[in-house]
């Protein structure tokens, strides 16, 4: 049985998979996870709401971005873009919401789209998404003008449990 949330889409915040994020942290070596709350931040050094992440200025850092998926979403894909623009490494995982303006806008003109197969299960839920996802790249050197590099991720998003980190 699928949870009311997903269902009714009563919540804008979605946990990022363990495994997914670590799967992007390998890949990136990010810095700040900046749509956090003090219950779901991915790295040590984040913003919270309180913070207000879309009045800081992301640039020259290494981003994540699993931003809230209501209405207001379009802020967050737009302040990716021009941070990027700004020196700024962004890496988003975003509700695949291809026929929306704000996707048109902001998502068509990062570095690289990884459309992720099948349904995300997010860290709070048992079952699938409602919606397909995708992680966004937004890279400093993306020449202007040039399409997004796209293709379909395949990372196993499903396992609930990380590697062991590495000892130092």
């Amino acid at each position: 049985m699928m949870h009311d949330a997903l269902r009714t889409s009563t919540t804008e915040e979605w946990e990022t998979p363990a495994a997914l994020f670590h799967a992007v942290q390998a890949e990136f070596a990010l810095e700040i996870d900046v749509c956090a709350s003090d219950n779901n931040a991915k790295l040590p050094h984040f913003w919270t709401r309180e913070d207000d992440a879309l009045a800081q200025q992301w640039a020259p850092r290494r981003c994540w971005m699993n931003p809230p998926y209501g209405r207001r979403i379009y802020l967050w894909v737009r302040k990716a873009s021009q941070e990027a623009a700004r020196g700024a490494l962004i890496v988003g995982l975003i509700p695949a919401r291809t026929e929306t303006d704000w996707w048109c806008t902001w998502v068509l003109n990062a570095s690289e789209i990884r459309f992720i197969p099948r349904r995300l299960r997010f860290s709070q839920w048992q079952t699938g998404a409602p919606f397909p996802s995708a992680v966004v790249i937004w890279r400093p050197d993306r020449t202007p003008d040039s399409p997004p590099h796209i293709r379909w991720w395949r990372v196993d998003h499903r396992a609930t449990t990380l590697p062991a980190p590495a000892e130092k």
